[in-house]
């Protein structure tokens, strides 16, 4: 955004407007020449009521084109939680129109910052969709915004609850709250990623008629499996509220209102707002902490049209319970789904180059928005889900998955012993010698066309001895080397296990096998504990959905640049293995 020129900011101050109870109160914060001295370093204020919103002019921190008020509301729930919104409306709006919303409800819209304080100046609205506003000049086409502080985080009071019914309330009461102001046409819309964009899952599975439309970009689907596979910790069960118990400590800003500051020092007073860190570490996906979470669950019957993102290669927020979620989720679905990172739509890397290798994010979010929240007909039409296989080729698909053929293959049996894996080679390798052998693999005939493994394969196994079991699915070439692309742990609580894996678009070329590798939990992506015991694994089956890449239609797009950092952090040379098994022949037909 645009600074202030230096005879500006001697002329004008920051005119910050608060909400109090309803009455809008403005904190004029002197800048440049005009500032008074202060003591101590602190940030001084010069408070005075005023019904005036406040401009980019007014201040700096105001997105462009955009006028700024805060409101306070309460949760839809009996806990008493006060709920801090930031408002932006178009700066030249006509007297009386009434506009569409566009709603995030997150834990990074503090005005001190979004993952620690940071040091501003003054208050002011978070800019962490600034690319949102400025690259769709969204308050030119007629949108309002609401940035809700969800519970525990910014100027909202309560505890942090991590998606829990505190949390689904709040997403609730604000789509009401939206809704319903003097300004709004009642047409919702929720936008977010990450932690934001799990909020607007959480609003489609409020099921307010208000909510029209929902865009997510690498939401957390299933927060259970964002924290454990099936018994096994994983670093984001640990990581994850960690930060958020940080965010939520956040000091406000000297000028932030009393009732902003009252509220956000609510998790620094309560000490029992720590225990939802400590519940998070419940491995039991049965354990009542988890099943108030089970976001999947209650998106049954739902229908609010949802656009997503979904990096296949994700660090972060995998694709575990995506397919399960859009299988309850009744209404229109939309998505780029492919090889990348947890990055938003429309990001670029350093180099310039997007980072999903397909443009148009926003105008595409905007069409969506568009056509939802205002009735509008698409200018132009769009693929319902536009995919990027391992290839690097971008395809359209009308639905996906769309598997044509699903069989389930006969993997047989093996055993390994469970040693975990370390840091240290040397000693991985001495620990096999004495254990044995930490896994074992199975290989497919290679293929005799080009086929597609696609959405979520599982398998099933019966298993004898105490630990933890690893699965893994390779794409093999004919010089042996495999790239690991799917993969799931669990531990060996039965003696009879299912395992799902996580969503797939991978092709396998002609000529190449499927390679599969059950063994001990040999990846940085768990917090496994080892227990260096020899586990049996019989009547292995796996159950693969597959398609024919053969009937590809293509669409706009380039070579999403993590893919080449992925297959080469996942490339490894296999052990020479019979093969034993064989993939069905597919076509498009089915």
């Amino acid at each position: 955004m645009r600074k202030l020129s230096s005879t500006t900011r001697t002329a004008l101050a920051a005119v910050l407007a608060l909400t109090v109870t309803g009455t809008l109160v403005t904190v004029a914060v002197a800048t440049s020449r005009d500032a008074p001295k202060s003591t101590g370093g602190s940030r001084t204020a010069e408070v005075a009521t005023d019904k005036r919103s406040v401009t980019h002019d007014q201040n700096e921190r105001v997105p462009e084109g955009a006028r700024w008020t805060q409101h306070y509301f309460p949760s839809a729930d009996k806990s008493k939680t006060d709920l801090h919104a930031d408002v932006l409306l178009p700066e030249k709006r006509p007297h009386g129109k009434k506009l569409p919303v566009i709603l995030m409800v997150s834990s990074y819209f503090g005005h001190a910052g979004e993952l620690k304080d940071e040091r501003l100046p003054h208050t002011g609205p978070s800019d962490r969709f600034a690319d949102l506003f400025e690259g769709a000049d969204l308050f030119r086409q007629g949108y309002a915004v609401v940035m809700v502080d969800s519970r525990g985080f910014g100027g909202s009071s309560g505890c942090f609850d991590y998606g829990g019914p505190g949390d689904l309330a709040d997403v609730s009461a604000a789509i009401d709250w939206s809704a319903g102001q003097p300004w709004s046409t009642g047409a919702v819309g929720m936008y977010g990623k990450s932690f934001d964009a799990w909020m607007g899952l959480l609003g489609n599975n409020a099921k307010k008629k208000a909510l029209k439309a929902v865009v997510a970009q690498e939401p957390i689907w299933d927060l259970y499996q964002h924290s454990h596979s099936n018994g096994v910790p994983r670093p984001n069960g640990i990581i994850a509220p960690t930060t958020y118990n940080e965010i939520a400590t956040i000091p406000p800003l000297p000028d932030d209102d009393k009732r902003y500051r009252k509220n956000a020092a609510y998790e620094q007073k309560h000490p029992e707002c720590a225990a939802t860190s400590v519940l998070a570490g419940t491995v039991d996906p049965g354990d009542p902490f988890w099943t108030q979470r089970d976001a999947v669950a209650g998106a049954k019957n739902t229908d609010t049209p949802l656009l997503f993102t979904q990096g296949l290669t994700e660090n972060n927020t995998k694709p575990l319970g995506m397919e399960e979620y859009l299988a309850n989720h009744r209404g229109v679905e939309r998505g780029w789904i492919g090889p990348w990172d947890h990055v938003r739509g429309n990001e670029r890397g350093a180099d310039g180059k997007l980072a999903m290798g397909r443009a148009g994010w926003l105008k595409e979010t905007m069409a969506f928005f568009d056509e939802h929240l205002k009735g509008e007909k698409p200018a132009e039409r769009l693929p319902n889900f536009a995919v990027q296989d391992n290839s690097g080729v971008w395809r359209e698909e009308e639905t996906w998955p769309n598997a044509t053929t699903t069989p389930t293959l006969d993997l047989g049996r093996g055993s390994y012993t469970d040693i975990g894996s370390g840091s240290d080679p040397t000693r991985d390798a001495e620990r096999a010698a004495r254990f044995g052998a930490p896994s074992f693999l199975i290989r497919s005939e290679p293929v005799a066309q080009d086929v597609r493994v696609i959405g979520a394969p599982s398998i099933a196994m019966t298993a004898s001895g105490t630990g933890n079991v690893m699965v893994r699915l390779y794409d093999v070439a004919a010089d042996g080397t495999g790239v690991a692309f799917n993969e799931q742990v669990a531990r060996l609580d039965e003696q009879r296990l299912t395992l799902g894996l996580k969503s797939s678009d991978w092709t396998l070329e002609k000529g190449h096998q499927l390679a599969v590798e059950i063994g001990t939990v040999n990846a940085p992506t768990w917090i496994d504990s080892p227990s260096e015991k020899k586990i049996s694994i019989k009547g292995a089956k796996l159950v693969l959905p597959l398609a024919d890449p053969s009937k590809d239609r293509g669409t706009q797009g380039d070579r999403a640049p993590f893919l080449d950092q992925y297959k080469k952090l996942n490339t490894t040379k296999l052990k020479k293995t019979p093969a034993t098994f064989s993939l069905p022949a597919v076509n498009s037909a089915g």
